[in-house]
């Protein structure tokens, strides 16, 4: 098997302000006027953005979310949990991995607007995924709040956002 040093410079990746690594793979060349999209985006948005993304050993992907439904998709390496809180406060995991018996899953949606953090299961390995984001992604649309502005919002969740958060 692959370590995680090989994917990170096999794929060309770099550090993700999140945490882990990551490369744009894919943005379609058509876009979508903002007159056509919800009044919460900023300005036009590609129909479609893909990226690779990489959590190795203890690294975590710090809680953020975005404007738009993100889809992960599980490629190697170790399965990992995927932390949800909803816009509601509602906490839910999900598994994005190959060990269905376990209840993981190759695919796992992360509905727009939910603050979500992820985590390997195995500190001794990686996990190598990909993200899918319709309308395209944009940093315009990300948003990394600080652990006491998550604190305040999700106080029922505080071992959790304390873990996940800076």
């Amino acid at each position: 098997m692959k370590n995680a040093t090989y994917w990170i410079e096999k794929l060309g990746l770099q550090k993700h302000p999140e945490g882990g690594y990551y490369k744009e793979i894919y943005k379609s060349k058509e876009f979508i006027a903002k007159n056509a999209l919800p009044a919460r985006f900023s300005g036009k948005r590609a129909f479609s953005t893909s990226i690779y993304f990489l959590l190795n050993k203890k690294e975590v992907s710090a809680f953020h979310r975005i404007k738009q439904d993100e889809i992960w998709h599980f490629y190697a390496g170790s399965s990992l949990t995927i932390h949800i809180i909803d816009q509601q406060g509602k906490y839910s995991i999900a598994q994005l991995g190959r060990h269905f018996e376990k209840g993981a899953s190759f695919q796992v949606v992360i509905p727009a607007g939910s603050y979500f953090a992820a985590a390997v299961h195995n500190p001794a390995s990686y996990s190598l995924m990909g993200c899918t984001v319709a309308p395209g992604f944009d940093f315009a649309d990300f948003e990394m709040p600080s652990q006491s502005k998550l604190l305040k919002l999700f106080p029922q969740h505080a071992a959790l956002i304390k873990r996940f958060s800076h």
